[in-house]
């Protein structure tokens, strides 16, 4: 149950439509028992009521039967899609067969979600410095997109060729947040927030040479940007970015077309 259909409930009690008995048992059955237990898994079914987004499957090291078994029960209890991040094939695969012309995926068919994406609010541009970024920069921008806002993505313009980023600085500062992915030295979102005036997320990628340490070199150089106004996500966490900018776009700008939640 989210916030909708709690107050589509009190509108029918309003309303003369429903007993206060009625919506009682409905919101003790919903809300307020918190998870369902399905045996290998407790799902969070209040999430959404709590936090305005909805339960995220993480599918690594589940099986495919798992993750399918879980996006029924997420499909069951919300309006939003039922989403899972760090899918293998085979669960992918297998959430298709379950949901047939229902499910997609993103562009590295890693994520994949069940149900129409919500409507928009605000604009994240995610911009990613190489093209090895991208499988990460997919994973913010499939999230970021789920969780509400309009996404856009900007890409290959890492610091070896600066030009490519002053190219694009206009579409850089009319989003309301930016994710700039980045690995090797992880330069990008120091060079990126010295040129704009809104907030940036900046996601270390494990993408390098031996003396990145598998992104360790990028998440350092993140957390230590010269350029304020820059805050610093887990490395190789789309996913996490993918919330955190949708929710800040959300807060921040206009309302746009998309189907309702």
């Amino acid at each position: 149950m989210n916030r909708a259909e709690v107050r589509e409930l009190l509108d029918r009690v309003a309303a003369g439509e429903a007993g206060v008995d009625e919506a009682l048992d409905d919101l003790v059955r919903a809300p307020t028992a918190g998870f369902a237990d399905l045996g290998f898994a407790r799902v969070d079914t209040h999430r959404e009521l709590r936090t305005g987004d909805p339960e995220v499957v993480f599918a690594a090291g589940k099986t495919p039967e798992q993750t399918v078994a879980l996006f029924h029960r997420l499909r069951a209890g919300s309006r939003r899609p039922a989403f899972a991040t760090r899918a293998s094939a085979a669960v992918v695969d297998a959430v298709y067969a379950a949901f047939p012309g229902e499910a997609y995926t993103d562009d590295s068919g890693t994520c994949v979600a069940v149900g129409e994406p919500p409507a928009t609010r605000g604009l994240v541009r995610v911009v990613s410095a190489g093209t090895s970024d991208v499988a990460v920069a997919g994973e913010a921008a499939f999230t970021a997109r789920l969780f509400g806002a309009e996404v856009e993505r900007i890409e290959d313009v890492g610091v070896a060729g600066i030009h490519r980023l002053l190219a694009v600085h206009a579409e850089l500062d009319a989003a309301d947040c930016l994710v700039v992915v980045a690995g090797m030295e992880g330069a990008l979102p120091s060079v990126v927030a010295g040129l704009v005036s809104i907030p940036v997320l900046a996601v270390p990628t494990s993408v390098g040479y031996g003396a990145s340490f598998g992104g360790l070199a990028a998440l350092l150089a993140m957390l230590n940007s010269c350029a304020p106004g820059v805050a610093v996500c887990n490395i190789d966490n789309g996913f996490g970015a993918g919330v955190f900018a949708a929710r800040v776009a959300r807060a921040a700008g206009p309302k746009r077309g998309g189907a309702t939640p």
